[in-house]
């Protein structure tokens, strides 16, 4: 079957699609933004952004069957990219305002960033420019061409932690390091924004797009 790089935004009315959008087609990709789940469905790759609380992101999901056809999608090897949100929606569960439930496609519950010191009260939401450090060999086509000491644009609160068995990657704030990217078979998710992260978070999502394929690897 001929490769057409058709990527799937899944819209459900969280998060900045049209720079993913964007982003996307700039790297090469042919961004289809849809709530549709046969629509998605139909993609070669999906990518699930979001900004913003993780239960009303969850909510704004399952209210147009879009868990479950994501949870068909990564069933049948199809690529997933969760961004920000939309990566610890993939985790198992969230602490925020009270526990929710993820998709569970990936190890880990959400919780807020601590701060190392219990008379400091870290400054939130987290909102910097970070470089990683790598953890794991895994989804190693996904920073292929990406300078090691590249930085990534972070805005967030709460995040997966970095003791989670599918971290790849993690960053820190005030001594404390979290998850920044996880892979588990074809799910990967980054804390940052790959698309408002400069030309390195390009060459990130180009791999995402382009390379794809080499998910299971």
């Amino acid at each position: 079957m001929t490769k057409t790089n058709l990527t799937g935004v899944i819209d459900y009315g969280v998060g900045n699609v049209r720079s993913v959008c964007s982003a996307v087609e700039a790297v090469g990709g042919r961004p289809i933004l849809s709530s549709d789940p046969i629509e998605l469905l139909g993609c070669e790759r999906l990518i699930l952004p979001g900004v913003g609380a993780f239960a009303h992101g969850m909510t704004e999901l399952t209210s147009r069957g879009l868990d479950t056809a994501l949870k068909s999608a990564v069933s049948d090897g199809m690529p997933l990219l969760g961004i920000c949100l939309g990566m610890q929606m993939l985790a198992q569960s969230s602490l925020e305002f009270g526990e929710s439930e993820g998709l569970g496609l990936a190890q880990g519950v959400v919780s807020l960033i601590p701060s190392s010191d219990p008379a400091h009260t870290l400054r939130l939401p987290h909102v910097a420019w970070k470089t990683l450090e790598r953890r794991s060999d895994a989804a190693a086509w996904l920073f292929d061409g990406v300078d090691p000491d590249a930085r990534f644009y972070f805005i967030h609160s709460y995040a997966v932690p970095a003791t989670s068995p599918d971290v790849v990657a993690v960053a820190e704030i005030d001594g404390n390091e979290f998850a920044a990217v996880f892979a588990v078979d074809n799910v990967v998710g980054t804390q940052f924004h790959p698309e408002k992260s400069g030309p390195e978070g390009l060459k990130m999502l180009k791999n995402f797009v382009m390379k794809g394929d080499m998910i299971h690897v």
